[in-house]
């Protein structure tokens, strides 16, 4: 809006009628920049991964006088030194061992760098399809986790009554346990707090009473079941009670810790039936996660590992688990004290331990893959997941195959499609069920029921992901398993499913025939007959489609040769019949190796005995660039 001329009734300085100039003057503005000094924000540099891709030669890269046309990693740095503006933080997956030239030689690593979105937008154009460069995402847990909001509101009433809740949370013989989480739901909003010392929180609710309040539930820290009530009875006038129960109350875990028990999911994969020799000697296994406490009895003889997200400062701090996630999935996969606590699958496997948590990005996911490739790893548990696909993690999941190193993933706790690295072909991806009669009815454990209950009692999880690319299912609901520093804790979740497939992997490793003559060698072949027992061992549980349950669950006895599946003869395996486990055109299968329907067709990593990527079927667009970024 123009000034009105000064002379029509105004006075210097006044707002003329019917409108307000707010525009500051040139004096205004010299004087604001006078008054406050700092730095202009912009937008900040992100870390990015980037990689040559290999692909036939044609268009050149970048400008020939920067880059030379034949395209290595040591090319691409010194490139991206002579552009300006990009921070070359680190480079991940330059090892020398057993899958160091697995692809040809051209899997030389991935750069590391700090740049903004619009530097990494002209880096990929510049690169002309011959160069990776996608965001380092960050990874997660596989845990359901609250989500961020979708937009920009709130609920929380200006004025109005509040009024407070008090919980009280006791465990055995009228014991308060602290840190135990408390919510409410319903009415205007949730409430959250955790018990103090005495036992107790404080919840504030909106509103004038209770009656909105139709979920009540409490998550003790450890040793006791959750507790779970819907359309709670609570009082405003006084503490409002929380009995828990004991996990050693059960009867399935009597006496825990004291005295050894196997968890409901080992037993429902038969691995009570199996000889007390199988133990899973002789066998690697790494578990990529939140690192593991090495206080816990079940964990102490974990010996060996890496902490990724701190290897800049100290690589030993891999013992400690400030999140009880690592320590947890360890507690499944290979808890080993004979006489107490749980007992896990693969006692006397050799479990490393790769710290990504906290805080992990699929660059330090690639650090530790590379950490497996050196070590020789021949099972690795990943219980974790990302945003979306990297072409450069995919590149590193492939060696590790020719490597010889075996992957199973969690495929995801959204309830929507198989979150990657799950979804990705190369890997074993796990889905989670549960069983109706493993937890107490009035636990948390009870909002995981699906509506597919099979005459056993078992139903897929409704929290786990589901399509084409799941291969099995596990027990992943209610999974009692170590904690730190020296507890036990019942956890849902294909976090939990994944342990118990990699667990017995390790022990089919051990001692399956096959894989101590032809397949002792280690290499892409050793992982695929892996995972081609581990899928063709499975039963149908559960009344669901293969979508959601896979093959099925894994039976320890069968997947170790001990016995057979209905209709097996000796030395064949069975494929699954359309229509009865696997609907046509579910799966893809060339030379054994499974494919998400379609996948061999668009992706240039497939049928050729992984050879060289030369495509990536998911999508990524611009590099991987996304539109919003951690």
């Amino acid at each position: 809006m123009p000034k009105t001329p000064q002379g029509a009734g105004e006075q210097p300085g006044q707002l003329p009628e019917g409108g307000a100039d707010v525009r500051p003057s040139a004096d205004d503005s010299a004087r604001t920049r006078e008054a406050v000094r700092g730095r202009t924000v912009a937008e900040r540099k992100k870390k990015y991964l980037v990689a040559p891709r290999p692909l036939p030669a044609t268009a050149g890269f970048l400008a020939p006088a920067v880059l030379a046309p034949g395209l290595s990693l040591s090319n691409v740095q010194q490139a991206l030194q002579g552009l300006g503006d990009i921070d070359i933080v680190d480079t991940v997956g330059t090892g020398s061992g057993l899958g160091a030239s697995s692809l040809g030689g051209q899997s030389e690593g991935v750069l590391v760098a700090r740049m903004t979105d619009q530097k990494a937008g002209e880096l990929h154009q510049r690169g002309q399809g011959r160069l990776i460069v996608e965001r380092d995402q960050h990874l997660q847990l596989l845990d359901p986790m609250l989500s961020r909001p979708d937009l920009v509101s709130s609920l929380t009433p200006y004025s109005g009554p509040v009024v407070e809740v008090v919980m009280a949370v006791l465990g055995k013989d009228g014991a308060p346990l602290a840190d135990a989480e408390v919510s409410l739901f319903g009415g205007l909003l949730p409430s959250t707090a955790v018990t103090g010392p005495d036992g107790t929180a404080r919840l504030r609710l909106y509103g004038e009473d209770t009656h909105t309040i139709n979920g009540l539930y409490a998550k003790p820290r450890a040793d006791y079941w959750s507790f779970f009530q819907r359309d709670p009875d609570i009082s405003l006038n006084e503490p409002n009670v929380v009995m828990l129960h004991a996990l050693a109350d059960w009867p399935a875990l009597n006496r825990l810790p004291i005295q050894n028990a196997m968890g409901w999911g080992a037993r429902a994969m038969r691995l009570d039936q199996v000889p007390p020799p199988f133990r899973g000697q002789g066998i690697r296994i790494a578990v990529i996660d939140s690192g593991v406490a090495t206080t816990h009895g079940n964990l102490n003889r974990i010996r060996a590992g890496f902490d990724v997200i701190n290897k800049q400062v100290d690589r030993n701090t891999w013992n400690t688990d400030i999140l009880g996630h690592g320590s947890h999935c360890a507690g499944v996969i290979g808890a080993s004290d004979p006489s107490w606590g749980i007992r896990g699958f693969a006692p006397e496997a050799e479990i490393h331990v790769c710290k990504l948590f906290p805080g992990g990005q699929i660059s330090q996911l690639i650090d530790a893959l590379e950490y497996c490739i050196e070590n020789q790893i021949d099972v690795v548990n990943l219980s974790l997941g990302g945003s979306g696909p990297s072409e450069a993690l995919e590149r590193q999941i492939v060696r590790a195959k020719q490597a010889g190193v075996a992957c199973i993933a969690a495929a995801g706790n959204s309830g929507g499609p198989v979150q990657y690295p799950a979804a990705s072909p190369h890997v074993l991806a796990v889905a989670a069920v549960g069983k109706v009669d493993e937890f107490p009815p009035d636990s948390y454990h009870t909002e995981t029921v699906g509506q597919d209950i099979d005459p056993q009692g078992f139903f897929t999880a409704r929290f786990s992901c589901a399509g084409p690319q799941v291969d099995v299912c596990a027990p992943g609901v209610a999974i009692v398993s170590s904690v730190p520093p020296n507890n036990f804790a019942a956890w849902d979740g294909t976090s939990m499913a994944a342990p118990h497939v990699t667990g017995l992997a390790a022990l089919v490793l051990a001692h399956r025939p096959e894989f101590q003559g032809l397949l002792r060698a280690r290499g892409p072949e050793r992982v695929e007959r892996l995972f081609q027992v581990l899928r063709l061992s499975a039963r149908p549980v559960t009344l669901a489609d293969p979508a959601r349950v896979g093959y099925g669950m894994p039976d320890a006895l069968v997947a170790l040769g001990l016995s057979m599946m209905p209709g097996q003869q000796i030395g064949q395996w069975q494929m699954p019949v359309t229509g009865v486990m696997m609907p046509p055109g579910m799966m893809a299968h060339d030379n054994g190796v499974r494919y998400p329907a379609g996948f061999a067709a668009q992706a240039g990593i497939g049928p050729q005995s992984l050879s060289p990527i030369t495509g990536f079927p998911f999508g990524l667009g611009l590099g991987g660039l996304h539109s919003s970024g951690w």
